[in-house]
């Protein structure tokens, strides 16, 4: 081993989901996992986010933490640099499917909307579609017809308050489409439609390799089913506790809530190396112990 192999940092690269895990319940990020992810990059790991936000959604996050790194968005369709606008990964929606799942979501009558471009686009604002808006922090365009201002959407994106419901739908679209695409959820109302190459997982592993980082060295952090693969795809794969208990059994390590710095939490841990108290271990820990020096 050289010398500069030995002043790197044993984990590298960080990737942190947005809501309901670096934000708290006022969509802020606390002083305390402001100040932990700055004293982290200045150890020579590099944090990035990965949300299933917009790009332009997440940027203003990434700015206030000063990040020049490309960002993991759309959930994993758009992997782009938070300050050159360098795009590194895109994968949307086939055109050919997208006519043929409208179709079958306005059968049901729930909110639909698509992104294209970086714009939001709906046909109608309705009260699913000002939610969505009110939490992103962007502008919608409301065009007459989705398919025609939308033919490559880089994600579909449906609401519904009825989570039995949602879930109903999301069941016949992954029986109608679900060798083609990849059908996730952000929240339990937020059904997403993406690209099958389109998933924080395989957006992560590119990112990993950009900068020559291996798996092991690699962390990620989220709460939903949307982090489920680049959790299991991370050295250590983090899930919070404000999770549900079917993601937190994908978990290497169950930190705390977004409420409680639980992202402060796994950087003083596995980086910073301040040693807080000893918290939950989840299924995959085993693995997760394995990688640790201490």
């Amino acid at each position: 081993m050289n010398a500069q192999q030995l002043m790197q940092p044993k984990y590298r690269l960080v990737a942190i989901d947005l809501d309901d895990t670096l934000l708290n319940k006022d969509l802020k990020i606390s002083p305390r996992t402001k100040a932990n992810i700055i004293a982290a990059r200045q150890l020579g790991t590099q944090i990035t986010l990965a949300t299933g936000r917009m790009f332009r959604s997440a940027l203003p996050y990434a700015e206030q933490l000063g990040l020049d790194i490309p960002l993991i968005t759309y959930p994993g369709a758009v992997v782009k640099n938070s300050r050159s606008g360098e795009v590194l990964y895109h994968r949307p929606v086939p055109p050919e499917l997208v006519r043929p799942v409208a179709e079958r979501v306005r059968s049901y009558g729930y909110h639909l909307q698509m992104y294209f471009e970086d714009h939001l686009c709906m046909e109608k604002l309705t009260p699913e579609g000002q939610d969505y808006v009110d939490l992103a922090g962007v502008e919608v365009t409301l065009v007459s017809d989705l398919l025609c201002a939308c033919p490559e959407p880089t994600k579909i994106l449906i609401s519904n308050y009825d989570e039995g419901r949602l879930d109903r739908l999301a069941e016949v679209l992954q029986a109608e489409f679900g060798q083609k695409l990849y059908i996730t959820k952000s929240k339990p109302y937020y059904l997403e439609l993406l690209h099958p190459e389109a998933t924080k997982g395989k957006a992560l592993k590119v990112l990993a390799d950009h900068f020559g980082i291996p798996q092991e060295a690699v962390i990620a952090i989220g709460d939903s089913f949307n982090d489920v693969d680049m959790i299991r795809f991370a050295g250590v794969g983090v899930v919070m506790g404000n999770a549900r208990e079917e993601i937190k059994a994908e978990a290497d390590y169950v930190t705390r809530s977004n409420e409680d710095d639980g992202v402060a939490e796994v950087l003083e841990k596995f980086i910073l190396g301040k040693g807080p108290a000893e918290r939950e271990w989840g299924a995959g820990a085993e693995r997760a112990a394995n990688s640790l020096s201490f």
